[in-house]
C-alpha cells in the first residue's frame, strides 16, 4: 500500500479524488462541520433520523451527491484525541470489509490532526485487511487499496507525513510479529525463528547471529538448556544487533521469550487450549517485529535483540520438578514447576546482556497467566527497578496507544523464591505469581537498568478471533525512537 499525506483544496472533502472516502467526526459540536458538500450530506440524514452526532454512531453512504467519492463512510469519534479516532476509524473500516476500495482518503473533520492521528491510520489499515493464509489455503485473500490518503490542511501536512512514515514502520513490525505468532508450532520452530532473523539481517543489513546448542553449551546457559532438554527441535539463542549510533554508544538490549510450544514439561498442562501455547514466544515475535520497525525507521541509536528460543516438551530425557541446574551468571536454580520455564531462558539471555553494558534492557515475555488474572487483556504488566526506564516506557506506551501498568518489585516478594537446596526456587506461591517471576528475573539484571514486560493478556486474543496481536511492537518502537531522540 501507498500511503500519503493529501492537501485539502478549497472545494472541501466533495473534490477528494478517492473511491471511498471516510469522514471522522468528533462528537463535540453541533452537526454542521463548515464542509459544505459534507453538511449537505448530513441535513437531510439527520431529519430523517439515520444519523447523529455521537460517539459510536457511524454510517456508509453509496454515491453520496456532490462528491468525487463513490463511496462516504461517516464515523463519529469521542472527541478529537488519536485514541478516539483509531477507534471510530476502525469501526469506520468494518463497513467497507469486501467492497474493493482501490484509493482510500481519511479526513479528521473540523480539527487539526497531528502525527497520532497520522500514524494510527497504516495500523488500522493493515489490521483490517489481515487475513491469515500460511497454513489455511481456502481463507479469502485478503483485498487491500493500492493507494491510502489522510487529507490534512497545509498547516498539518508535515505532522500528518512524519505520523504516516512511523506509522507504516510500526504495522510493518506488527504484521511480522502477528504472522510469526500465528503460525502452528510445528512450522514456527525455534530453527524457524532463526531463519526469520536473518532474513531481517539480509533486507536491512542488520547483524544477525543464531547460536546452536553447542555454543549455547559453550556460554554455560544451563537454565536456559535445561528447558530444551524434552524436545526433540533444536534451541537457538539468536542474536541481533542494529547499529544507527557510534559504536561507543550503549545499545538499548530487548530480550524476547521465545517458547515455541509450552507444554508445561513434566508439569504438564492440562489439554483444554494448550494449542493456545504455540503462542507463548509471542514476546520472541515482537522483539523481532521491533528489529523490523527499527531498521525501517533508522533512529540514531544502538539497538540488540536476543532471543532465547527452545520448547518445553515432557520426554525421558526431560527437566524434573527438583532437579537443580546452573544458569550463566552461576546462580542456581531448584526448578519446582517445569511450567514455569520462561524465566529459565530469560535468566541466561539478561545475563549475557552485560556483555553490551547497555544503556538499558527491556525483557518481553507471556510470563504468567497470574498477570493475567490482575490486569486482564487490556494492559501490560509493566515490572521496573528504575524509575527513569519505568516512566520511559510507560510514556512510550501512551504515545504508542499500546498501555502497560506499572506493578510493584518490592524486596518482600523474594521470600517466596527461597531453597533449601539452591540459590533460589523458580517458583513461589500463587498469591503474587506475575510478581515473584519478576522477581527471580531481576536477580540477574544487577549491572544494568532492567524492565520487564509480562504480555500474558495482551499478546493474542482466544475465542471467536484467536490469534496474535502483534502486541507490544508500538510501545517498544515508541521507546526506541524516545531514547533516540534523547541523544
Amino acid at each position: 500500500m501507498n500511503f500519503q499525506a493529501l492537501a485539502a483544496t478549497a472545494e472541501g472533502l466533495a473534490a477528494v479524488a478517492a473511491d471511498t472516502l471516510i469522514a471522522v467526526l468528533p462528537a463535540e459540536g453541533t452537526l454542521k462541520t463548515g464542509d459544505a458538500a459534507l453538511d449537505a450530506v448530513l441535513a437531510p440524514l439527520a431529519k430523517q433520523g439515520d444519523f447523529e452526532r455521537k460517539a459510536g454512531r457511524t454510517l456508509y453512504v453509496n454515491a453520496p451527491a456532490g462528491f468525487k467519492a463513490a463511496r462516504l463512510v461517516l464515523s463519529v469519534a469521542k472527541d478529537a484525541s488519536p485514541k478516539a479516532f483509531r477507534t471510530a476509524l476502525t469501526a469506520a473500516l468494518a463497513l467497507l470489509k469486501g467492497r474493493g476500495v482501490k484509493h482510500l482518503a481519511v479526513s479528521l473533520v473540523g480539527a487539526a490532526p497531528v502525527a497520532g492521528h497520522a500514524e494510527t491510520l497504516p495500523q488500522c489499515v493493515d489490521q483490517h485487511g489481515y487475513v491469515y493464509t500460511a497454513t489455511k489455503p481456502s481463507a479469502e485473500k485478503p483485498v487491500l487499496p493500492g493507494k491510502v490518503s489522510f487529507v490534512a490542511d497545509k498547516a498539518a501536512l508535515a505532522a500528518v507525513k512524519g505520523g504516516l512514515a512511523l506509522g507504516e514502520g510500526i504495522a510493518a513490525g506488527v504484521a511480522l510479529a502477528r504472522e510469526v505468532g500465528n503460525l502452528p508450532a510445528n512450522v514456527c520452530t525455534p530453527t524457524y525463528l532463526g531463519e526469520q532473523a536473518k532474513g531481517l539481517g539480509s533486507e536491512f543489513g542488520l547483524s544477525v547471529q543464531v547460536l546452536d546448542r553447542k555454543a549455547i553449551e559453550k556460554l554455560g546457559m544451563g537454565s536456559f538448556l535445561s528447558v530444551t532438554r524434552g524436545s526433540e527441535e533444536p534451541p537457538r539463542f539468536i542474536v541481533i544487533e542494529y547499529h544507527g549510533a557510534a559504536k561507543k554508544d550503549a545499545p538499548l538490549v530487548l530480550v524476547g521469550k521465545g517458547i515455541t510450544f509450552d507444554t508445561g514439561g513434566i508439569s504438564l498442562k492440562p489439554s483444554a487450549d494448550m494449542d493456545e501455547m504455540k503462542f507463548d514466544m509471542c514476546g520472541a515475535a515482537s522483539v523481532l517485529g521491533t528489529m523490523r520497525a527499527v531498521a525501517q525507521l533508522k533512529p540514531k541509536v544502538n539497538v540488540v535483540a536476543l532471543i532465547p528460543t527452545c520448547e518445553n516438551m515432557p520426554s525421558g530425557t526431560a527437566t524434573k520438578p527438583g532437579d537443580v541446574v546452573t544458569s550463566m551468571s552461576g546462580q542456581t536454580i531448584e526448578i519446582l514447576n517445569t511450567d514455569a520455564e520462561g524465566r529459565l531462558i530469560l535468566c541466561d539471555a539478561l545475563t549475557y546482556a552485560e556483555r553490551y553494558k547497555p544503556a538499558a534492557v527491556v525483557d518481553v515475555a507471556t510470563l504468567t497467566g497470574a498477570c493475567v488474572v490482575a490486569l486482564g487483556h487490556h494492559h501490560a504488566g509493566l515490572f521496573a527497578a528504575d524509575d527513569t526506564l519505568a516512566a520511559d516506557l510507560l510514556a512510550a506506551s501512551a504515545e504508542a496507544m499500546d498501555p502497560c501498568w506499572r506493578m510493584p518489585l518490592d524486596e518482600e516478594y523474594d521470600e517466596g523464591l527461597k531453597s533449601n537446596f539452591a540459590d533460589m526456587a523458580n517458583v513461589g506461591s500463587r498469591a503474587g505469581g506475575a510478581i515473584t517471576a519478576a522477581k527471580f528475573l531481576q536477580r540477574y539484571t544487577k549491572q544494568y537498568p532492567w524492565a520487564h514486560l509480562d504480555i500474558a493478556g495482551v499478546a493474542h486474543r482466544a475465542g471467536a478471533a484467536k490469534g496474535a496481536t502483534g502486541r507490544p511492537v508500538g510501545l517498544l518502537t515508541h521507546f526506541v525512537l524516545s531514547r533516540a531522540a534523547k541523544r
